[in-house]
C-alpha cells in the first residue's frame, strides 16, 4: 500500500503563516508539523512510500524531505502541481500512476490519529474507502455523505441538509486499484469542468454513475475520534489541541 498526501494548496485564509510556508507546514505540536503527522500516521499504518503532491512553496517541503524521510521511515517522492491556483481534483490527479496500485489518500491539512489510517486498512477493500465521521454534529461547511443502509456512498457534498446526511468525509481514503482508472478519468472531467472543483466532486462522479462504479464509494465511520481540518487559524487552534494527543 503506498501513500498520498495532498499539500499543493495556498492557505490564503492562514496568512501570515502561510506567506512563505504552505499550510502543510506550520507546526502543531513543537516542531512538529501538519505534515509530519499525516506521514506518520502512514508510516504506522505500514505504508513504506508516500507521495507528496506539492505546489505553493514547494521549496519549503523540497528542503525538508531528506529529514521527513529520514525519521519517518519513509521514501518520499514528491510530484509537482504546476497550477497552485487550481483545487485539489487537478492535484489528485497529478498522482494518478501512484493510486494505480492503490493508495491510501491524505488530505495534508488534517490532524488526526493513526486510527483513521487503520480503519481504513482493516475493512473490505472495494472501490473507494471514505473515512467518515458520524459522531459530530454536521455543519454547513462540512464534505457530507448521503449512504444507503449499506453505507454505499450515493451523494458526496457540501451542499446537503445535515439532516439527511450519513456523517462528514474527514479528508482520508482508501483507493482500491480495481477503481483507479474510473477515478483518474473522473478527476481530469471535474478540473476541466471547473478548476476550482474538488476531488470530492469526482468522487461524486463516480457515486452517480450507473455500471462498473455503481456502488463501489462506501463510508468507514471513524468512531469518537479527534480530527480537524485545518482551513483557519481556529481550526489550527484547535489542531495544536489535538496533535500532542495523536
Amino acid at each position: 500500500m503506498r501513500g498520498v498526501v495532498l499539500a499543493a494548496g495556498q492557505g490564503q485564509r492562514l496568512r501570515p503563516d502561510t506567506d512563505d510556508l504552505p499550510k502543510t507546514l506550520l507546526p502543531v505540536d513543537g516542531e512538529t508539523t501538519i505534515l509530519d503527522i499525516a506521514l506518520r500516521n502512514l508510516a504506522k499504518a505500514g505504508v513504506t512510500d508516500a507521495s507528496v503532491v506539492v505546489g505553493y512553496a514547494a521549496h519549503a517541503i523540497e528542503a525538508r524531505v531528506e529529514d521527513m524521510s529520514r525519521r519517518h521511515h519513509l521514501d518520499i517522492r514528491l510530484i509537482h502541481n504546476d497550477r497552485v491556483d487550481w483545487n485539489n481534483a487537478y492535484s489528485l490527479w497529478h498522482a494518478r500512476d501512484v493510486y494505480a496500485d492503490g493508495a491510501l489518500l491524505v488530505n495534508g491539512d488534517t490532524v488526526h490519529p493513526d486510527s483513521v489510517e487503520k480503519v481504513l486498512l482493516s475493512a473490505e477493500p472495494q472501490g473507494i474507502l471514505l473515512a467518515t465521521d458520524d459522531v459530530k454534529q454536521l455543519t454547513d461547511e462540512a464534505m457530507k455523505l448521503q449512504c444507503d443502509a449499506d453505507r454505499v456512498v450515493n451523494l458526496v457534498t457540501k451542499q446537503m441538509p445535515v439532516e439527511t446526511a450519513f456523517g462528514e468525509y474527514i479528508g482520508v481514503a482508501r483507493i482500491d486499484p480495481s477503481i483507479a482508472g474510473d477515478l483518474t478519468a473522473a478527476l481530469e472531467t471535474t478540473f476541466k469542468r471547473d478548476p476550482n472543483l474538488y476531488y470530492e466532486d469526482a468522487f461524486q462522479l463516480l457515486a452517480g454513475r450507473d455500471g462498473d462504479t455503481a456502488g463501489r464509494l462506501h463510508a468507514i465511520p471513524i468512531g469518537d475520534t479527534e480530527w480537524v481540518e485545518v482551513d483557519d487559524h481556529t481550526d489550527l487552534a484547535r489542531a495544536r489541541e489535538i496533535a500532542c494527543r495523536c
